[in-house]
């Protein structure tokens, strides 16, 4: 039984959402007596968040659903330095140019998660670049640099861990938990924002931010931190061998994101639904309890009901659709990804074409696949790793279907 009042707190303590938070009963008290603005930052290092990201969308997701007013922070100003929190290396530096070609990739996402408009509670989106572009570096210090601590910023786990290891913290870096703490003032007094909410490696940044309203305007300011996810066999989310999970589906397709969920662990079922699905708390509890091969069922609920998230609810269905008719049937579906190549007339190599499907990394990582019995050409098993495909492997449907494992599949299409 939740010891919280406010149905936001509720909801995220039963979900498993919270790992920190600054003054919970502030927090709680305000949740119930107003309307609170909170908001997460997003830097733009890629042209889309991946799934690492999700537990943050869905913290501002479950936000406005309590009835509350979201902001999706996008760093185009912090962008430009790099949080360094528990890296071991600096990022690379990115043109202003490419920030905003990614800026205007991740903006897509948001729109999927989070309603937009001038309600109330209206998910409203802003960018740092507007503020932080126009600082005036000695004045930026004397009003605001004299109420950081050097000594307690270097407390900070995320400085600390870098420096213990001796590695390399540059002074362009070390200004980014400043820059931060400001955006967090200058929210609140644009827009009212109390609460400052992210990932438990931001907790450094998100103190100093609290600490700065109240000593800069006698703000009172909130954060609230989730606990940082890994699978249970210790995987960090949103990443897999073959690369990122990435929420855009010009970059990930439907299909292959359904595939990442149903992928799933079989202990982690039960948690991700909480985090990642909207789905009733009982109806989780149900699929919790399933054991042996039904587990399996849970875990396409799972997917279906993440990627309806993500891509809407048709393109979750043509997913599942798909993945029933490749492994349970056997058969090609429409809706598989679909790799274009150059036409047949010369052949393409096995090796090549696996890696130009995406289905393997590099020509020795075929190679070890086809070794290991893993790869399927239209349903037959492949150990030769010299094979070329030709014009007469094409299927009635006039592709090639090739098979990594029983979960992958993709369809290589001639060129017309």
């Amino acid at each position: 039984m939740s010891s919280y009042k406010s149905d936001f707190l509720r909801e995220l303590e039963t979900r498993g959402f919270i790992h920190q938070l600054s003054d919970a009963e502030g927090i709680d008290e305000a949740a119930v007596e107003k309307i609170v603005t909170g908001y997460i930052g997003f830097d733009a290092t890629a042209p889309s968040l991946h799934a690492g990201s999700l537990v943050q969308i869905m913290l501002l997701r479950w936000l406005q659903k309590a009835g509350h007013r979201p902001i999706a922070l996008m760093g185009g100003g912090t962008t430009r330095i790099g949080d360094p929190s528990f890296r071991d290396d600096a990022r690379p530096l990115l043109t202003d140019e490419k920030i905003d070609e990614n800026l205007n990739g991740i903006k897509a996402v948001f729109a999927k998660f989070l309603t937009f408009g001038n309600g109330k509670t209206d998910a409203v989106m802003v960018n740092n670049r507007d503020w932080l572009d126009d600082l005036h570096y000695i004045d930026f210090l004397r009003d605001y640099g004299r109420h950081f601590s050097v000594n307690r910023m270097l407390s900070f786990d995320s400085v600390k861990i870098r420096l213990d290891r001796e590695q390399n913290l540059s002074f362009l870096e070390f200004n980014y938990m400043i820059l931060q703490a400001y955006d967090f003032v200058e929210l609140n007094r644009k827009y009212g924002c109390t609460l400052q909410m992210g990932g438990s490696d931001q907790w450094g940044n998100i103190v100093n931010g609290i600490e700065l309203g109240r000593r800069a305007d006698g703000s009172s300011l909130y954060g609230l931190t989730s606990p940082l996810l890994t699978t249970s066999s210790g995987a960090k989310m949103g990443k897999t061998a073959s690369g990122a999970v990435w929420l855009n589906a010009d970059m990930l397709s439907p299909y292959d994101y359904w595939q990442y969920w149903r992928n799933a662990e079989d202990a982690d079922v039960g948690r991700f639904l909480k985090l990642f699905t909207e789905l009733p708390l009982d109806e989780i509890a149900r699929l919790e309890k399933l054991e042996g091969s039904e587990v399996n069922e849970a875990k396409k609920v799972l997917a279906t009901e993440a990627t309806a998230m993500a891509h809407g609810r048709a393109e979750a269905e043509k997913a599942a659709n798909a993945a029933r008719t490749a492994f349970e049937e056997g058969a090609i579906s429409a809706d598989m990804p679909t790799v274009e190549i150059e036409a047949f007339e010369t052949g393409l190599g096995l090796l090549t074409a696996l890696v130009q499907a995406g289905l393997c990394s590099s020509t020795s990582d075929a190679r070890r696949q086809i070794k290991g019995g893993a790869v399927r050409v239209n349903d037959a098993q492949i150990g030769d790793e010299k094979m070329v495909l030709a014009g007469d492997d094409l299927t009635s449907e006039g592709v090639i279907k090739l098979s990594l494992g029983k979960k992958k599949h993709v369809l290589l299409k001639p060129k017309s």
